[in-house]
């Protein structure tokens, strides 16, 4: 009766323990995050948040530090061993989250030095309203008119914020604001075009004019005062670099040990490119065979079509090969890539966010060829779209990519695994996709050219991987970093151009190569442990039922041991 008595009380103790913690993960959420990423919470689905802007002005960057470390104790303080595997796991998800966005605040401080925060961040505020029918159009609107009020206080911020930026986070900002510019002319209103309410409507024309109004005097602003002495360096230096890596992904290797897999890989990736393009024609060198491949690629205007007619036969193989359980029969619709984004991105996933019940809509989204660009600029852009390419990034992006995750994310244990994710999971993942799926015999006769295609992606993740790391520890300059991708990557010059500008300000973005390298180690490594017992399907279903935390914590969680994570 004792021994019952104490396994009841520990029982409940430890119950009562999670649920202290569930209130706080929900404090943190609410108190610690929305409050200061309201457009976030308006993705995540929870709409309490959709008639506030993001505020950047010097005291509320003060206040959101001072919030952070106040709970950065409190869950450092929780006793962990009295919670459950999960629970234990997800308070350090917790943790490095606070410490991440501290490290961006006080340290890094994009706040102070990258202008396209500001003018991006009202571009998504009011996109994420738009974007999905979650609500009416006129209550959608009413939002969209609060978050668009705020926003010439916020370039008042950005006046006042601004200190000296690297160059080149003008230089993009000013590249950005075309599109940000026209995206509020003619997007938005054309969004809302359903609303009949003259008086709301002329409520949203004062307050949409009044954002156009101050994006065109903030880009004068940037080009006349801010460009002149923007002489900043965008390197975040080693001691940064590690603690970003440790705080984001749970990746604790030394950076020359890191610096090593990444080159391990570049080189394995060169040798099997070397050898595909060897069986395709031996006559030729493999910079030959990718220039050929390279013009192998649809008209611009035929670019969503053919991405649009990739996606059932990339659904139907996953499922009759048991590469993965798809949740969905519901294809994402493949759409232009929005105007404010095209700098920087090729292809995205837009999905829902996970607790979006109403607006489930998934968007595919690919970037055309400009409209000013020169036929030189439009070549080399859809080279980069040649049809294996396509193939790697329809698998990446959709099937059984992002996407795919998107749709497991809702079976995730917790509420911090289902809003909290790592790049490395969730870019790992889909990048492991694209090797995984021509390893397991997608494209038949057509195998090699896919394969050509998925180790040229490779090697742009590799360039990546390299160039993040020399790049932002001062061991390489912009200029290197270009010539890196062009020649070790083997991308044409304007997608070199524009990886390495990626680069000045998404210094971690090795996060591709990194979880690819983490998952093929686990999935080895499982199958060790699971010996005849080893399915493909259920590891990748038990995989994507843990949300998208680091790898470390899912690795953990699946073999149940602490063993490397590479």
């Amino acid at each position: 009766m004792n021994v019952r008595l104490g396994i009841l009380l520990l029982m409940t103790g430890i119950a009562a323990n999670a649920q202290t913690w569930d209130s706080l993960v929900d404090r943190f959420f609410d108190q610690g995050y929305y409050r200061f990423n309201p457009s976030q919470a308006t993705y995540d689905g929870f709409h309490q948040y959709d008639g506030q802007l993001e505020d950047y002005s010097r005291p509320k960057v003060d206040e959101q530090v001072r919030i952070l470390h106040q709970f950065e104790k409190e869950v450092e303080n929780f006793p962990a061993a009295k919670l459950n595997p999960d629970q234990s796991a997800d308070r350090e998800i917790v943790l490095g989250k606070i410490r991440s966005t501290l490290l961006n605040l006080e340290t890094i401080r994009y706040w102070e030095t990258n202008p396209d925060l500001y003018s991006s961040t009202a571009s998504t505020a009011v996109f994420n309203l738009m974007s999905r029918t979650f609500a009416p159009p006129e209550v959608r609107l009413k939002d969209a008119i609060e978050r668009e009020l705020a926003m010439p206080k916020q370039f008042e911020a950005a006046r006042a914020n601004l200190k000296n930026p690297p160059r080149i986070f003008t230089e993009v900002a000013l590249e950005q604001l075309p599109g940000i510019i026209s995206f509020f002319e003619s997007d938005v209103p054309l969004a809302f075009s359903a609303v009949k309410d003259t008086a709301l409507l002329d409520r949203f024309h004062r307050a949409n004019q009044s954002v156009i109004d101050s994006l065109r005097g903030y880009r004068n602003f940037l080009k006349t005062d801010l460009l002149p002495r923007s002489h900043g360096d965008f390197r975040l230096g080693a001691d940064s670099y590690r603690k970003k890596l440790l705080y984001d992904e749970m990746a604790d290797l030394p950076l020359d040990r890191l610096l090593q897999v990444g080159y391990d890989d570049l080189r394995h990736n060169q040798q099997m490119l070397r050898d595909t393009a060897k069986k395709i024609d031996p006559s030729k060198t493999p910079q030959q065979i990718l220039e050929d491949a390279g013009k192998d690629h649809p008209a611009p205007d035929k670019l969503l079509e053919t991405f649009q007619n990739t996606l059932v036969g990339l659904r139907d193989f996953v499922r009759q090969h048991h590469i993965a359980t798809v949740p969905s029969d519901v294809l994402p619709r493949v759409e232009e890539t929005p105007p404010f984004m095209r700098a920087l991105t090729f292809a995205s996933m837009d999905t829902p966010g996970p607790y979006e019940k109403v607006a489930t809509e998934a968007w595919f989204n690919v970037t055309l060829p400009e409209k000013s660009w020169t036929p030189r600029q439009v070549e080399e852009h859809m080279a980069a779209f040649n049809r294996g390419v396509i193939i790697s990034t329809a698998i990446h992006e959709v099937f059984p990519g992002h996407y795919v995750q998107f749709l497991w994310i809702h079976n995730a244990p917790s509420k911090v695994r289902k809003l909290i994710g790592a790049n490395s999971n969730v870019e790992g993942w889909a990048h492991y996709c694209e090797q995984m799926m021509i390893d397991e015999g997608y494209g038949g006769n057509n195998n090699l050219r896919l394969r050509l295609g998925q180790l040229q992606d490779a090697l742009l993740r590799n360039a990546r991987f390299i160039v993040g790391i020399e790049m932002h520890t001062g061991k390489m300059t912009f200029d290197q970093g270009v010539d890196f991708f062009v020649k070790e990557g083997m991308q044409t010059r304007t997608n070199g151009e524009r990886e390495t500008k990626r680069g000045t300000s998404d210094p971690i973005y090795l996060y591709y190569t990194l979880g690819k390298l983490e998952i093929l180690k686990l999935r080895e490594d499982y199958k060790k442990q699971r010996g005849s017992a080893f399915s493909l399907e259920e590891f990748h279903n038990r995989f994507l039922s843990q949300g998208t935390p680091p790898i470390k914590v899912i690795r953990k969680l699946m073999l149940g041991n602490d063993s490397p994570v590479l």
